[in-house]
């Protein structure tokens, strides 16, 4: 186990390097010219000078080496600075997540008690009543949740809202503690869209492994020795069959975390996914890497601590 625990810690700092390095680079391989945007001009633009732009861009740190601008920018996530400030606008990355990061978290934790109490259950239900009528809505629900993409559902979600109801979320974002209720109202749809495809996946999840634990031996013999059903599933069946799905929600966590990206700029939510998309638009390096940086060391944080918390769960683990 100790083993086990030493190589997962060895590997994480790799990997966050090789993340920033592909984030680094992808930036810097994209077309456009933040320089341009701040001046007002675009590519075909010939009232702004070459001479001014290069001053702004060395003003900006663009005209140093690759390898320069990548150290300061790595230095700046280790010392706090999170990558210096916007090249837009001028304000203190640190500042920019502070103010968004809360939002995502909130969003991911609301998805998160909307999605494991859905999910459960209906694979439990799934297993149970294996090839009948439950266990095919069930996969229904199921696939419709992984299939469909959220951003479509999240237009159809609107179009239904405004078609059916006349009425649509609230455009301005507002924070829970301002207005509980309002805030509810914006975040509540995203949160259940979202908690569609989360609970989808840890139904089919429970389901295999639900049907798995119920042909061996251990529950034979406990139904034989005379167990009340109720009694069989909780403390036996399910206790297993859940050990997988803490891993894999461990893991799917972390993808949730990415997944709100597309759904903050439809419902006007001013988080992490929203900041990195309009800091994308205007080609706002540190603002982009920052964030997506961020995002990925969470991910791999908390993949990380489902590893160590699985071989907990089960010490037959190895590496």
């Amino acid at each position: 186990m100790q083993r086990y625990l030493v190589r997962r810690l060895l590997l994480f700092f790799p990997t966050v390097f090789f993340a920033s390095l592909v984030i680094f680079t992808m930036m810097r391989v994209l077309p456009g010219d933040v320089a341009l945007v701040i001046m007002g001009g675009d590519e075909s633009d010939a009232a702004v000078s070459e001479e001014t732009l290069n001053a702004l861009r060395k003003q900006l740190g663009l005209l140093d080496s690759l390898p320069v601008q990548y150290g300061k920018w790595a230095w700046s996530m280790v010392n706090g600075e999170f990558g210096g400030v916007s090249l837009v606008d001028k304000q203190p990355l640190s500042e920019i997540i502070a103010q968004r990061l809360p939002r995502t978290l909130q969003l991911t934790f609301l998805t998160f008690l909307i999605a494991i109490p859905a999910g459960i259950p209906l694979g439990i239900i799934a297993a149970l009543y294996q090839n009948r009528w439950p266990d095919y809505l069930a996969r229904m629900l199921t696939i419709g949740g992984l299939a469909l993409p959220n951003f479509w559902l999240a237009l159809l979600m609107l179009l239904a809202l405004i078609l059916w109801f006349q009425w649509t979320p609230p455009i301005f974002y507002v924070d829970f503690w301002e207005d509980p209720w309002t805030h509810l109202q914006i975040v509540i749809w995203p949160a259940i869209i979202l908690a569609w495809g989360f609970s989808a996946y840890v139904a089919r999840i429970t389901r295999s492994n639900m049907l798995e634990v119920l042909r061996q031996d251990y529950v034979r013999t406990a139904y034989s020795k005379g167990l009340a059903t109720r009694t069989v599933l909780w403390r036996h069946a399910l206790r297993n069959a859940l050990i997988p799905v803490v891993t894999l929600t461990g893991t799917y966590l972390g993808t949730l975390l990415g997944g709100t990206v597309i759904l903050e700029s439809i419902f006007s939510i001013p988080g992490m996914g929203q900041g990195i998309l309009r800091a994308a638009w205007v080609r706002d390096y540190p603002v982009v890497q920052s964030l997506a940086m961020l995002l990925v060391v969470m991910a791999l944080v908390l993949n990380l601590l489902t590893d160590i918390i699985y071989v907990f769960i089960d010490p037959r683990i190895k590496y």
